[in-house]
């Protein structure tokens, strides 16, 4: 700006020179200098027009040309706040609802893997007659690793249970992952401090040695250690087992993406069970790097191949039935569930409709606004000003207006994102997810796209007005063209089309959470505390989990104040913490062996008291009792979804008494007890087969005791007293039986189920929000178009009115062409809800896609406030002087 100010002050100075010079010269020839000045000027001519030719030249009149048409748009946007206002926030809306969604989306479906060319990584998974398998057995990856040609090399890593890692001060919970000693090299990353395993693949690409050493997450690091620069070397211990640090890996580093706790990593320790093909408690989860060049398409197909090679090598013929083909899927697309990502892109789509919508509800206003400013843009054109010249300056009243309301809806999507936060966390489990760089330059395309939609083709229009007709016009207002009207007719019925389609989707969800509130679950949730402990059973090597830790802990918390019962188990119903299943084994491949070997059933350890806690309810026996000890004949209780697969009838005396499974060798457990359903996964879900067994019948020496008792338990209170007195003295009572238990989070078993109703409820919140905004733009627009159109047909109404037209009647005017608009709209809504109704159904429940009743009340909804919002115009209308309005003309 210096260098173009001072090079016209340069100009300035050469022509006021020039001139001097002139003005000297013809001094010095006798003239006056009066008479020399104007000669002088004369004969320079134009000192305006040289500078504006000599601009040109520079190049920089458009920018000066930009600057005038954007502080002439500030200015006529300050000259109309109300309308500037209205603009401003409809814009908002879109564009804010647009920006939360898109912040939603970049943080789960677009985002970068920190790892070197993520998008040639790739899952492996062997699939079979029961779909795919997550896990595999290493003799299966071996094999792949040798075989295949389409990747560069294969990893594989596996969870190693909840873990404990005793740091400088306190034993902290983590996730430790036993890996291959080339993951890393497979994923492209290397750590920042010291060193990773040593890959010898000559090793078996996975024996080398470095079973007992650890690389640490740069979080377990910082937290546990301080970040403390000795640390390589050092020797940890993770649950009880000592391993050496040879690394620590960089801040932005994790593998598995996204996971709760701290991690750390070390090597896969081989046993003897890893050389089978039959035991999937020691399978791993496999990841590739592809080739360059190498598509995913062309190494499925190899994999398919290669497979159907290895399930050769299996002997058993029910177990190569499950291992028959392999997919290849992209890696980062493994990590989003295909309907997280289905109900992620449909409301990412919902929020574009109310974009759109916004956008035409705006291009209707400045059509509005054109027709009061067609005087003032024809004399700007009687003045000179270009067709392109005035186009420029009204869309730079758009940018500015969508500028405006890009900034508030910055706000507006920030405000929604707080709101949702517990959602997005339960639901998503992404945390504190704000707008960042790519959201802000995405927020940006979708500014320039709102002016372009919303004011090009009212700029457009303006500008091939035609200049005499407006400038004969006495008043500031000239009138609507009858194409004019269409447009903006026409605009109003999409957004009424559009808006039916969000409040349908929004109505079918509505109606599916109250469906899911209605649902049976099987038990109680009423004052009811879940605490979901992490148990350190490394300190109890050797001992009775039960009597020394879970006994004691439960007797103290039943004798705390309040307490009407508690009870342990290893996971409450819709608790997702801990998931077992059991599965039947069956010799021979006849249908019904076949049959009982598919067969899969939730395994879940309770405690005492469960059903008095919970109020179970009995389908047929009991359920346990005091009666059943360690030293008695076990017992397991199941529920009827367990009898109806298991005997194929609804009939529970073919299962009681039924010997299922062994607690220990030689003591086989019978059933004594069917329970009636309950909802275990989700409350959408229909519940599934389940086995349960009783906690105070487990010892050391039981099959289940270390699976069910060592990894995972809830301790469930059923108390009167709030949750903020009586969880700090559960806590002190946990912290004294073990100090790892004092970080036990509670919440309310009220709370678990609201949040298992999962993507419905987000989705219908969602949705809520934005169906009443595109509800409530529509109406608006409506009730603009209408207002419009009464003000511009005054004369003509007054007209009718002095010919014997009476009120009614010109209420019935105005509200019959509203009723025309809403039913155009309404009726192409309905046609647009048959391809939403396909997106949304997989989120219903108790409802249809294309439920009737939903259907005809969204519309009589839509239709009745319509009709009320072209009342007060219609009423406006009515209530014209007719003598006044034939003066004012």
């Amino acid at each position: 700006m210096k260098l173009r100010r001072g090079r016209k002050d340069d100009i300035d100075e050469e022509i006021a020179t020039h001139l001097a010079m002139a003005a000297a010269d013809r001094e010095e020839q006798g003239e006056s200098p009066d008479e020399a000045r104007r000669a002088a000027a004369r004969e320079f001519g134009n000192p305006l027009l040289v500078r504006e030719v000599t601009r040109d030249m520079w190049g920089w009149e458009w920018f000066d040309r930009l600057m005038q048409d954007l502080r002439y748009a500030w200015r006529q946007i300050r000259r109309s706040p109300g309308f500037s206002f209205m603009v401003v926030t409809t814009l908002a809306i879109g564009l804010g609802a647009t920006a939360a969604m898109f912040t939603i989306v970049n943080r789960v479906l677009l985002q970068v893997l920190p790892y070197s060319d993520p998008q040639r990584l790739a899952s492996i998974q062997e699939s079979g007659r029961r779909g795919d398998r997550d896990q595999t057995p290493w003799p299966d990856i071996e094999q792949w690793q040798i075989r295949t040609r389409s990747f560069e090399d294969i990893g594989f890593y596996r969870g190693n249970g909840r873990s404990f890692l005793e740091g400088d001060t306190v034993a902290e919970q983590i996730d430790h992952y036993q890996v291959s000693t080339n993951l890393f090299s497979v994923l492209g990353v290397s750590p920042a401090i010291g060193r990773g395993f040593t890959d010898s693949k000559d090793q078996r690409f996975a024996h080398a040695g470095d079973e007992n050493t650890i690389v640490l997450s740069d979080a377990v690091w910082r937290d546990a250690f301080g970040a403390r620069k000795d640390i390589l070397g050092k020797i940890v211990r993770i649950s009880g087992d000592p391993y050496t640090v040879v690394g620590v890996m960089p801040r932005v580093v994790a593998f598995p993406w996204r996971t709760s706790f701290p991690q750390v990593w070390s090597a896969a320790r081989f046993q003897k069970s890893d050389d089978t093909r039959i035991d999937p408690v020691r399978a791993y989860i496999a990841i590739a790097r592809m080739k360059r060049g190498v598509r995913i398409s062309e190494a499925m197909t190899e994999m398919k191949v290669i497979q159907a090679d290895v399930a050769k090598l299996y002997t058993d013929p029910y177990s190569r039935d499950l291992v028959t083909s392999a997919t290849v899927t992209p890696y980062g697309d493994s990590l989003v569930k295909p309907e997280v990502r289905h109900a992620l892109l449909a409301l990412f789509g919902a929020s574009g409709v109310l974009w759109l919508i916004a956008c035409i509800n705006v291009t209707g206003l400045l059509l509005a606004r054109a027709t009061v400013r067609q005087r003032e843009i024809a004399i700007r054109g009687a003045l000179g000003a270009s067709r392109g010249r005035l186009v420029r300056q009204l869309m730079m009243e758009g940018f500015l207006l969508s500028a405006g309301g890009s900034l508030l809806g910055l706000g507006l999507a920030i405000g929604l994102l707080k709101i949702f936060a517990h959602g997005l966390a339960t639901q998503l489990s992404i945390k504190s997810v704000m707008p960042d760089g790519r959201v802000i330059l995405v927020l940006l395309v979708l500014t320039i796209g709102s002016a372009v939609l919303s004011a090009m083709w009212p700029a457009w229009s303006s500008a091939r007005a035609s200049i005499e007709p407006a400038l004969r016009q006495g008043s500031g207002q000239a009138g609507h063209t009858r194409d004019q009207h269409r447009l903006r007719s026409l605009l109003v019925v999409t957004q009424i089309a559009m808006s039916l389609v969000l409040l349908v989707s929004c109505g079918l969800l509505l109606r599916t959470i109250y469906a899911l509130r209605h649902a049976p679950l099987g038990f109680r949730t009423d004052h009811i505390l879940v605490g979901s402990m992490a148990i350190p059973s490394y300190r109890f090597t050797g001992e009775d989990l039960g009597s020394k830790l879970y006994t004691p802990l439960l007797e103290r918390v039943k004798a705390l104040p309040g307490v009407e019962s508690a009870t342990l188990m290893t996971e409450v119903p819709l608790g997702h913490t801990f998931n077992v299943t059991f599965s039947f084994g069956g010799e021979g491949n006849s249908a019904d062996a076949v049959r009982k070997r598919d067969f899969r059933a939730t395994l879940r350890v309770v405690g005492p008291d469960a059903q008095k806690v919970f109020g179970f309810s009995m389908f047929k026996g009991r359920f346990f009792n005091g009666r059943d000890t360690a030293g008695s004949q076990p017992v397991v209780v199941v529920n009827r979804a367990f009898v109806k697969e298991f005997s194929l009838t609804n009939d529970p005396d073919k299962v009681i008494g039924e010997h299922l499974i062994n607690l220990e060798k030689g003591k086989p457990a019978i059933v004594v007890g069917v329970l009636d359903d309950t909802r275990q996964v989700s409350v959408a879900k229909q519940s599934q087969p389940e086995i349960e067994i009783y906690l105070p019948q487990l010892t050391p020496v039981s099959t289940f005791y270390k699976m069910a008792e060592g990894i995972a338990m809830d301790l469930v209170v059923r108390t009167e007293r709030p949750s903020s007195s009586i969880v700090p003295e559960i806590k002190e009572l946990m912290r004294k039986a073990s100090p790892e238990l004092a970080n036990t989070t509670f919440t309310s078993m009220d709370q678990i189920v609201e949040d298992s109703y999962g993507n419905q409820q987000l989705i219908a919140r969602l949705l809520v929000v934005f169906g009443c905004a595109a509800l409530l733009l529509c109406l608006s627009g409506l009730y603009g178009l209408l207002a419009q159109l009464v003000t511009q047909r005054t004369r003509e109404i007054g007209v009718r009115m002095a010919l014997g037209a009476d009120r009614g009647a010109v209420l019935w005017l105005v509200m019959r062409q509203a009723g025309r608009m809403l039913i155009a709209g309404a009726l192409i809504g309905l046609a647009l809800v048959y391809f939403s109704g396909r997106l949304v159904s997989g989120f219903l429940y108790g409802v249809t896609a294309y439920d009737a009743w939903t259907l005809t009340s969204i519309s009589a909804l839509l239709l009745a406030s319509g009709l009320v919002a072209a009342y007060l115009p219609a009423r406006r209308a009515a209530a014209v002087d007719p003598m006044e309005a034939l003066r004012a003309e």
